[in-house]
């Protein structure tokens, strides 16, 4: 496996849709796979595959685990096809908006259908942070990202900040 960089805002690959998986064959899984290592390296709890280039609807999640005890998801194709009235607010945060944080209203329940890891189609209820993830995660794999939700000021801001923090990164 190997870790992959990941994109930042301003990029504008993160404002494209990404195209459907045909099938879960084993290039998809070794980049699942990857994406599932580099999000845990981040550190992060998701990971659109858009964040690292690719515009393809993947996307890997990890609420109750970590790198030492692992409990990945990998989807292919998620797409929610319930949510709830209610709603969960949450400060979210984005591997791809690094160290910028904003309160976000989303849907407190959603159920989610796609493609495993094995490319058999599941449909899951997720709830509470998983529920906020993956539609964090499936907004990316739409061209939406978190910052989307505020204010143009507020959005303007953070973008400015990232530019700043990503150019002042020296990478050894």
């Amino acid at each position: 496996m190997s870790k992959l960089d990941i994109i930042t805002v301003p990029n504008p690959l993160l404002k494209t849709r990404s195209s459907e998986v045909d099938e879960v064959n084993d290039e998809v899984r070794k980049l699942m796979k990857n994406m599932v290592e580099t999000m845990y390296a981040a550190p992060g709890i998701g990971l659109a595959a858009i964040q690292v280039g690719i515009q393809k609807r993947i996307l890997v999640m990890d609420t109750e685990g970590d790198e030492m005890n692992p409990s990945p998801i990998m989807m292919a194709n998620p797409k929610i096809i319930w949510e709830s009235e209610g709603i969960r607010t949450y400060s979210e945060g984005c591997l791809s908006v690094p160290e910028q944080y904003a309160e976000v209203d989303r849907p407190d329940e959603v159920r989610v259908q796609y493609l495993d890891y094995d490319g058999i189609l599941q449909e899951t209820l997720m709830t509470g942070l998983q529920a906020t993830c993956v539609q964090h995660e499936i907004d990316h794999l739409d061209g939406v990202v978190f910052i989307d939700y505020l204010s143009k000021l507020k959005r303007s801001m953070i973008v400015k900040r990232v530019k700043k923090l990503t150019q002042d990164t020296v990478v050894l």
